[in-house]
């Protein structure tokens, strides 16, 4: 059968065999353009659960607008058109009392080229827009500290606003359960001492520190701890999208009653099961942007990983157009051939830049061989950092096959876009 993965901006085409599995979301088809802006204005004139932006705000007040950064499929700029005209003809916002800020969390902070990217160059002209940087040690508020141990450090600029608004995406995620809502502030616009905390070793070693989990996910519950110290934070706009990067929901409101909700909607359509283990898993890592770089692929082999059996083989395709991402990344998953080793120096030697990263990593590595497809990571990075290079998903697969016999094979197209589990156990 012919099966067609995201890679990047386009799709590489493959021929897996018949008996082959394919994992495929039940998310509905979702739209664009003006329908896009439709929905969202809909939504922010009647939000999910939650105050009106009308009944936050008189006009004369300060709004920092927090957006999601260049590795997230937000459309910011269709949100953002929809929103700012919203504050300022129905609210009575003045523009010069508006600005938006990336939540780069501890991501580099954004040139004005990647702004104009993710907002469009009118947005980017008119409005104060600007980057987080979590190293900015004066540019911080400390707020507290959560029940978790946790000192929250926040961007003071969102400590002194009179109302934050969060707008993002609601996406499975690898470590915090799902994306969204309370992520936009820690890590989004918290110190990296905040994330280092949130982040450690044993908070991450937690079982429930993993995709589709919320309810006793201590790095969830501490997020939502420390996000609810910015009494401002107080209003989402929020999307669900379908596989092409559509509109499919827009989720607005009180940034955790409607996250909550949103959560439940994609939940229903993205949690699926898969009838075994496989030998062989092929996963992508949802394509652009998501697959800019190896440090974020790191959730499309999670993904894999979770149907594939002990000793069995995850293939994945990323582009990685701006190759690794973060040398520290690099370094620290290059620093043994044995994933025990390395798993052992983090607990050791935390906080480390990049180390949940790893730790994700390395306990992949500890079941599964990873083959990655990519053009953007030279062979030699790869297989310094116990990764198996590869050209073409072709030979990936011939490689694959010399490493195990191929009995099962799960084709994972939407990568962590979906939360797939085998079905003999929970999900």
């Amino acid at each position: 059968m012919q099966v067609k993965f995201p890679y990047g901006r386009e799709y590489v085409l493959a021929e897996l065999p018949d008996k082959a599995f394919i994992v495929q979301s039940r998310i509905p088809r979702g739209v664009s353009g003006e329908l896009a802006e439709r929905l969202v204005s809909e939504s922010v004139e009647k939000p999910w659960a939650g105050p009106t932006l009308q009944s936050l705000l008189s006009g004369g007040e300060e709004v920092t607008i927090l957006i999601t950064d260049k590795t997230r499929a937000t459309p910011n700029d269709v949100i953002l058109r929809v929103l700012l005209n919203y504050l300022e003809s129905a609210v009575g916002v003045r523009r010069d009392r508006i600005e938006v800020l990336v939540a780069t969390g501890l991501h580099e902070p954004h040139s004005m080229s990647e702004i104009e990217e993710l907002v469009g160059r009118d947005i980017a002209s008119e409005y104060r827009v600007y980057s987080h940087d979590s190293d900015d040690d004066e540019s911080l508020t400390r707020l507290g500290k959560t029940s978790f141990g946790t000192e929250v450090y926040v961007n003071t600029r969102v400590v002194k606003s009179d109302l934050v608004i969060g707008v993002g995406l609601i996406e499975p995620h690898l470590f915090a359960g799902y994306s969204g809502g309370r992520k936009l502030i820690l890590p989004g616009v918290s110190g990296t001492k905040t994330v280092y905390q949130n982040h450690g070793f044993k908070m991450l070693a937690h079982p429930r520190a993993d995709y589709g989990y919320l309810d006793g996910n201590p790095v969830h519950e501490d997020m939502v701890e420390a996000s609810k110290m910015v009494r401002s934070y107080r209003y989402i706009v929020h999307v669900i999208l379908d596989k092409e990067k559509r509109i499919v929901d827009v989720v607005s409101g009180d940034p955790y009653e409607s996250h909550l909700l949103g959560v439940e909607k994609l939940e229903g359509y993205v949690k699926m099961p898969v009838p075994h283990e496989s030998d062989i898993t092929v996963v992508t890592n949802g394509g652009y942007p998501l697959d800019r770089n190896l440090y974020q692929a790191v959730k499309g082999m999670v993904t894999g990983s979770r149907v594939t059996r002990v000793g069995g083989v995850v293939i994945l395709l990323a582009e990685c157009r701006d190759g690794v991402g973060h040398e520290s990344f690099r370094s620290l998953a290059s620093m043994s051939r044995d994933p025990t080793k390395i798993l052992e120096y983090i607990r050791e030697n935390e906080p480390l830049r990049d180390q949940w990263e790893v730790q994700k990593l390395e306990q992949v590595l500890l079941k599964n061989k990873v083959i990655v497809v990519t053009k953007g990571v030279k062979h030699s990075v790869l297989e310094e950092m116990n990764l198996i290079p590869s050209s073409t998903l072709e030979e990936a697969l011939e490689v694959a096959q010399r490493l195990v016999t191929p009995e099962k094979i799960t084709a994972i197209p939407e990568g962590p876009y979906v939360i797939p589990y085998v079905s003999s156990r929970a999900g």
